[in-house]
């Protein structure tokens, strides 16, 4: 049978080299067992040089000139391709298209095998490395910025006509959550092979919190959507306005009233005072009903182009992580500390709706002031006609909690319909 090929490391190289340098080539072979294969201790000495230059514990220097650099320069570019675009790339994918250019294009491709150690040698000569998501997106807009700056000119034209108070100009956005919010850490023992994080089973049953805020800082009454038929007769806590849905959505009906019970009963809402409201494009927001009954209430509608709420929407931008990120740690002080019931085989029922409202309430409340108001102007919605406050646009300030790392799905932002501004 053919010997065994062995792999030395470049510090052990380095020994060998050492010893013959002060003996000789033969010696070190016998003195650190390669006396089968002399050659190897010139070559190491050869290239001395080298072997400094390369980490001790890596055994080959494989990443330098490309073997084949038309068929890499192609694959690079379909790479970083798919991700402008969102899609996933794994390293099969890229093994599997690479196959298929070679045999279409086999001038640029001679003796190629597409092998596992190519793929590794080729992402670290382009730099490209495995990545965990950060957060599922809607689709990427080719046209991002002419949106972005259309919208932006619309809001300052509002501004411009009707010189609207910050108190008058809100933003609106329904966010799921779930019954059951376990964070994905934990302190334990160090070299556990479990780690077990206990819940009431109801990780995947969702509720809807529409949120609302003002540029002047003020946070309106949330309002709580569950999945009902009926509404429990029990007492819910003051601050928060409770709806049932036989699905659990938003829908024209439940918009109507929210404006009715929280944007109308917000400061200077019975009075009818000329108000900007922002909000995404979902379908019931964008109805003739749901804007005769706005403009009854001398509210003016501005509406985000699909695909840039995560841009210019300021509870998207600024708000909906930190407010999650604090229903999640009073959820597990719940779990801790709060009174529970038992089912009569012994699992551990969801926590009261009641008491999820309280959380929503107070997670909302814990949200800060200042926060709000520097949402609005980093995404350039109330910020000062005289361009004193553009800078914001770019800021990125400590206190402003961005979302770009939130994975919940918004449904509402994937309700896309084509609606132009009025």
């Amino acid at each position: 049978p053919p010997a065994k090929r062995m792999k030395y490391e470049a510090g052990f190289k380095l020994k060998v080299v050492a010893f013959a340098n002060s003996s000789n080539k033969c010696a070190a072979a016998r003195e650190f067992g390669v006396s089968e294969n002399e050659k190897l201790v010139r070559d190491w000495k050869k290239n001395e040089s080298v072997l400094k230059k390369m980490p001790k514990t890596k055994c080959a220097m494989r990443t330098g000139t490309s073997h084949w650099p038309d068929l890499e320069k192609h694959i690079s570019e379909w790479v970083l391709e798919n991700r402008q675009n969102g899609y996933i790339v794994t390293r099969n994918a890229i093994r599997i298209y690479v196959l298929k250019w070679a045999k279409s294009n086999p001038e640029s491709s001679k003796d190629f095998k597409a092998t596992a150690s190519w793929c590794s040698r080729f992402m670290e000569r382009k730099c490209l490395v495995l990545r965990q998501k950060t957060k599922i997106t809607q689709k990427l807009l080719k046209d991002l910025d002419d949106k972005i700056t259309s919208f932006q000119r619309f809001t300052i034209r509002q501004q411009q006509k009707h010189e609207y108070l910050l108190c008058h100009i809100g933003n609106m956005d329904e966010t799921p959550m779930n019954f059951d919010m376990p964070s994905n850490r934990t302190v334990d023992s160090k070299g556990s092979k479990t780690v077990l994080v206990k819940t009431t089973g109801h990780e995947k049953t969702r509720f809807m919190v529409v949120l609302a805020c003002m540029a002047n800082g003020t946070k309106l009454k949330p309002m709580v959507i569950f999945k009902r038929k009926t509404m429990l007769k029990i007492k819910f806590p003051a601050g928060v306005f409770v709806h049932v849905h036989e699905k659990g959505w938003m829908d024209e009906d439940g918009v109507k009233l929210w404006i009715d019970n929280v944007w109308n009963t917000r400061p200077g809402g019975l009075r009818k005072e000329r108000s900007l409201l922002v909000w995404d494009m979902f379908r019931s927001h964008v109805t003739d009903d749901i804007k005769k009954r706005l403009r009854r209430n001398n509210t003016e509608i501005a509406v985000i182009p699909g695909g840039l709420t995560s841009v210019v929407q300021p509870l998207d931008v600024c708000l909906n992580k930190s407010f999650k990120g604090h229903v999640r740690a009073k959820w597990n002080k719940w779990m801790v500390d709060g009174e529970k019931t038992f089912t009569k085989s012994g699992n551990m029922r969801a926590a009261p709706l009641d008491v999820l409202c309280d959380l929503v309430i107070k997670s909302w409340d814990a949200i800060n002031a200042e926060t709000v108001i520097k949402s609005f102007k980093k995404c350039g919605i109330s910020n000062s006609m005289d361009g004193g406050e553009d800078d914001l646009l770019w800021g990125d300030d400590n206190e402003t909690e961005t979302a770009t790392s939130d994975p919940e799905w918004d449904p509402y932002d994937d309700a896309i319909t084509k609606v132009t501004q009025d």
